[in-house]
């Protein structure tokens, strides 16, 4: 099995008054090698400059690391800055072109006079797949609520096509349709996100609950090979036949 790729990704909330709360999501480009065409969150590797700036940090300075990793995707992804300062939008976008120039995140933050704040982010969920690829990611999810009066969500049109909020249970409805493409551990942590009434409560679950490492297995059930993953971590759907399973 190759090395596995430390990634984060982050799940963001928009609270929708009353009705269930927004994910904000991206599509894949299909030429990705990993999830073309997929619907994801915005996410991507763990970077040494992330590994850099988690040790200005108290705490695992792997969980910080991903945290930073997080922050710094979503910016580059869809231009949304979640625990970082409050900034005009001409910084913003300065933020964002300087990330995209391959300028590091701590460079760019200095700056700009920007800070950091990675305990904006809530721990969710940790897996890591164990299947013969020729890329294994270890991921962190993290959540964290749409800051207010935030910028709207722009694709960066290099790794995406395009971005938009929708409900979990959407998101899964669409993909059951044929409508969409969602990856095993995607779809897992969707029907999981769909419980949840609001960003409070997604975060008491997330608080309430160890983050241990997912790692699906495969197992014969009643005569079908299925990819299974544990019972105890607070996910509804356990166990999906080979043959359905879509994976990365």
């Amino acid at each position: 099995m190759s090395v596995p790729i430390p990634a984060a990704t982050l799940v963001l909330f928009r609270e929708t008054g009353g009705a269930a709360p927004e994910l904000l999501f991206v599509e894949r480009s299909r030429a990705m090698v990993f999830a073309g065409g997929a619907l994801v969150f915005p996410g991507g590797r763990v970077d040494p400059g992330d590994r850099a700036l988690a040790l200005e940090f108290v705490g695992d300075p792997d969980d910080l690391a991903a945290r930073i990793a997080a922050i710094r995707e979503t910016v580059e992804e869809v231009g949304i800055a979640v625990g970082l300062s409050a900034m005009p939008a001409e910084t913003l976008q300065r933020l964002r072109a300087a990330l995209h120039d391959g300028v590091a995140f701590g460079a760019a933050l200095r700056d700009l006079s920007l800070t950091l704040d990675p305990a904006a982010l809530v721990a969710f969920a940790r897996w890591l797949p164990a299947h013969a690829a020729s890329r294994i990611f270890d991921t962190r999810f993290y959540l964290a609520r749409l800051p207010a009066d935030s910028a709207a969500a722009v694709v960066d049109a290099t790794e995406n096509v395009r971005t938009f909020w929708a409900t979990a249970q959407s998101v899964l409805d669409d993909a059951d349709a044929g409508r969409a493409t969602i990856i095993f551990p995607t779809r897992r942590n969707l029907e999981r996100l769909a419980q949840f009434a609001d960003f409070d409560a997604a975060v008491t679950d997330a608080n309430a609950r160890p983050i241990r490492t997912v790692t699906p297995w495969t197992e014969t059930r009643d005569g079908r090979e299925h990819l299974c993953i544990p019972d105890d971590l607070g996910y509804p759907v356990t166990a999906e036949p080979m043959s359905a399973a879509v994976r990365g």
